[in-house]
Order: structure tokens, then sequence, then C-alpha cells
């Protein structure tokens, strides 16, 4: 029986390890499409929210009156001009969040998840991509694997996902602005590596479109851009210097853009009435390096950990086989630690805080980025550095070098076993946790088949033939009686003074809206 139990094991081994990267890569793609078909399918159930009515209440009636997408494309320009000149310089994310599709066709919500999961996606894999294979000179197979396995994870332990994923308005501002960022980056990584001028220009004048609107985005992704652009840039100039107009282009682009929207009229009214709030510059800057360790700490939990565990071998191999020598360790991870943080710093500044749900978001797809980044970085400098010694050297090499000599070694003995152990693991901790809210895809499934989703949208739609009714000019509601565990946003009070009371109240020119109390 022990015998046939080990013949069994060792099969089970050689079929695990038989298994190519391009087929595991094949199996990954599957999972992640699996993990967000329920988030996918709870889209359906999506309605508009919150800062969607404040937004979008011009444009809208522009819509109603006339029916033309001009005009009411003129009114949110006009409107984000007075936004700029009275409460913020954000006039990209404002145009947009004044354009929400729901003010054209209420019943359109549904495709706000497949704009943002789609956009934000293929920006992390497309700039994840380019930097393992272009900068690294990693393998593609393995990359693309990686990359997959990074945005299935993602997904399911996602900080907010209502902010990130289902509200219009919140995304577009932070999850939109952060996917043209990563796009931006992808088209100047591809001018500094092609040998096609054309194509350099080509690719540097879409970068410079993208970065002007990236500089009227959100102030977080603003920043970080900034520091990101400005080292890409220097890199340029130093190591590749016929290149440097293909990256100064965009880089001048995006900074006026930047510029343009930190100095805003707007910006210093609001600035005002919020005069208490805030940290100083210099001790913004301090607490950004605090709350990165924070959050980083928060952000490695077991289903991260294990995900990382699992690719621990396909990063020491792509490291391995890899082109770059991989020299700065330190100074790339002490780098990429600096930028992390100063995503922290205009919430700091500005709020006195930190830890705002759809910043949060764009932060935490970063940080992961830059682990698994980094992993391959610095076992690319491992490897590497093995390789530098001449094989009859080896016995005089110190203990610490052995130790990761055979590190390497067990990691490269384990083939597909340990990914394949882990990945099993992981698979187990998603489906069978005991709080089903836990993750992302199985929090949407559990809202679908419990069908808090469904009964959720039939009251929302209720409550909507309500406010289209213009013989309700005093609109009483009904509390919803059931919503997905994902829909965290904050629902009407009971308080028809309450300030998004006063925001659905304006947008379908009610006398006041509010919602039943209890005891009624």
């Amino acid at each position: 029986m022990t015998a046939f139990l080990e013949k069994c094991a060792r099969r089970l081994i050689d079929a695990v390890n038989g298994i190519s990267m391009k087929k595991m890569t094949i199996c990954a793609a599957l999972l992640f499409v699996l993990s967000v078909i329920p988030i996918l399918a709870l889209g359906r159930y999506n309605v508009m929210c919150i800062d969607d009515y404040n937004y979008g209440v011009r444009v809208h009636d522009t819509w109603a009156a006339t029916g033309s997408f001009g005009q009411s494309l003129q009114t949110a320009l006009r409107q984000t001009a007075q936004i700029y000149r009275d409460w913020q310089g954000t006039y990209a994310s404002c145009l947009l969040m004044a354009l929400c599709p729901m003010n054209f066709y209420y019943d359109i919500a549904f495709i706000v998840p497949f704009f943002n999961i789609g956009l934000f996606a293929l920006s992390v894999f497309l700039l994840g991509r380019q930097i393992l294979i272009r900068w690294f000179g990693c393998g593609k197979s393995a990359a693309s694997f990686v990359l997959i396995l990074l945005l299935f994870m993602f997904y399911q332990v996602m900080e907010a996902p209502f902010e990130g994923i289902f509200w219009y308005n919140g995304a577009v501002h932070y999850i939109f602005m952060e996917s043209l960022l990563f796009f931006m980056l992808t088209l100047l990584s591809g001018c500094i590596w092609t040998d096609r001028p054309k194509k350099a220009l080509f690719w540097s004048l879409t970068a410079s479109l993208i970065g002007a609107v990236t500089g009227g985005g959100n102030l977080i992704t603003g920043l970080q851009a900034e520091i990101v652009l400005l080292l890409l840039l220097s890199f340029t100039f130093l190591t590749r210097r016929k290149k440097t107009v293909y990256v100064l282009m965009p880089y001048l682009v995006f900074t006026a853009g930047f510029l343009c929207n930190t100095l805003a009229p707007g910006n210093a009214v609001r600035a005002a009435l919020d005069a208490d709030t805030g940290c100083s510059p210099i001790t913004a800057v301090i607490l950004s390096f605090y709350y990165a360790v924070v959050f980083i700490l928060r952000w490695t939990q077991p289903f991260v950990i294990f995900v990382w565990i699992a690719l621990l071998p396909v990063f020491w191999r792509l490291a391995r086989q890899a082109a770059c020598r991989f020299k700065h360790p330190v100074w790339v991870t002490l780098g990429t630690f600096c930028v992390l943080s100063a995503m922290f710093t205009p919430t700091l500044y500005a709020l006195g805080t930190a830890g705002l749900a759809r910043v949060d978001n764009i932060i935490q797809m970063v940080y992961y980025l830059s682990l698994f980044l980094l992993t391959v970085y610095w076992f690319g400098w491992r490897s590497h550095r093995e390789n530098a010694y001449p094989q009859e050297t080896y016995e005089n090499k110190n203990i610490s070098d052995k130790r990761n000599s055979l590190f390497g070694a067990f990691l490269e003995s384990t083939g597909n076993i340990l990914t394949a152990a882990f990945l099993c693991l992981v698979l187990i901790l998603w489906i069978m946790t005991g709080d089903k809210n836990t993750y992302t895809g199985i929090s949407a499934l559990r809202s679908l088949v419990n069908q808090d989703a469904q009964v959720y949208y039939t009251e929302a739609m209720e409550r909507h033939a309500v406010y289209t009714d213009d013989s309700v000019q005093d609109v009483v509601l009904e509390p919803f009686s059931a919503k997905p565990a994902l829909f965290t946003f904050e629902d009407l009070a009971e308080d028809s003074g309450y300030w998004l009371n006063l925001a659905v109240t304006d947008y379908y020119h009610k006398n006041s809206v509010r919602v039943r109390g209890q005891k009624e």
C-alpha cells in the first residue's frame, strides 16, 4: 500500500512539474475571470449614488431638456470651469464626473464595474509586463502568470470594492486616473526601448495627451506621477540621451496640467473653509512614511502571503533567466518605498488623515505591484551574484552566500509543486472562509445567491419611479430591506436636510426627500 501511494505521489508530482508555464498562465487567467464574474454580475444591480447626484445635476437637466449630448457637454464644461474657480482644481476628474453615464440613461449603471475593472486591470497588466519584460528581461509567459495572479489577489482583498468598482464618481477620480498613469508609463517605457523613431514619436504624443488628462486628476496620482516621471526623465537623460525628448514632452505637458490643478483658485477657497484641518508640509511628509508602514502591514494579510509564497519559485526563475543585472536592490527598494509613501502625503496635508477608502485602493495596488517587482529584483540580484562566483571559489564563499545559494537551489528544485500547493491553500482560504464577505468575489456571489442584490435593485428602482413622478413633491421612502455587503455607500437619512437628501432633492427637483423612520 505504501509503495502504491508513493508511486501515485511521484506521478502526481511529475504531472504537476510537467505543466508548462503557458498552460499555468491560461489556468491563472481562467481563475481571474471566474473570480470577477460574480463581481460583474453584481454590477447588474448597481445604481447611481452619493456624489453622482451633486456633480451630475446640471448635465442631467440639460439632457432632459434638450436630448443633446453636445449641449450636455457644454454644460459639463461650464460646470467644470465654475468648480475650478470655486472649489477644486481637478478639472479632468470634475468633467468626467459631470458626464456620469446615469445622467443620460439611469439603467446603464451596470457598465461601471466593467469599465473600472477592465481599464485598471489592463493598465496594471501592461505596465507590469513592460517592467518585467523590457526592463528586467524576463520571460513573457511567466511574467503574465505573475501579473494575472496579482490581479486575482488584488480584487479579492481590495480595500474598498464599492468605491473602486461600483461607484462611478469615486472610481473615475482615482481608479481611472491611476489607470491613465499606468498607461502613460507603459507608453513612455516603449519610447525608451523601441528603435523605431516614428513609433516612439507616436507613443510620446499619446502619452502627452494622457498626461494632460492625468494632470487634472486626483492629487495622490498627480504627486506620484510627478515623482516617477522625473525619475524616468533623469534615467533617460543619463543612459539614453537621444530618447530624452520623447519623455520630456509628456513630462512637461503633465507638469503644466498638474500646476493648473494645484494652483486653481478653487483650492484656495476650499482651503479657507477647512483652515483647521490638514498638516504642515513637513509633518505630512514625515507621517507619510509612518502610514506607509502601517498600511503595508495591514495589507499583508495571509491571503496575500500565500499568493506571494506560491509565486516564489516563479519569481526566482524569472530573475535567474533575466537579462538585467539588478545592481542596486537597496536603492530601488528605498526609492519604491518613497514613492509609495508619497501617495499618503496629499490627504495628510489637506485633511490631516490617512485611510480614505477610495484613495487606499490605488495605493494598495501600487504596494502589491511593487512587492512582486521588488521580489524579482532582489532575486535577480541574488542569482546574478551567485553566477559571478567561479565554481572553484565556491568553498571560499561565506556562510550567508552558501545559505542564499541553497535557498535558490531549493526554489528551483520545487518545480511547480510549491506553487501548486500554496495556490491550493489560497483557493481553500478564499472559498472556505467563515465570513463570506471577507473576499470580494465570494461576497458578490453570496449577495446574488441570497437575493440581497435583486431585492435592493427592485427597491432602488421603486425609489427612482417615485423620484421621476411629477405628482409627488415631498418624497417619503421606505428604508432598504436588503443591500449587498459590497454596496457600502451611505443611504439617505430621515432628516430631509441631510446633505445626501438635499443632493437627491436637487437632482430630481423635489420639495423634500427623506427616508421613513422606524417608528412611523
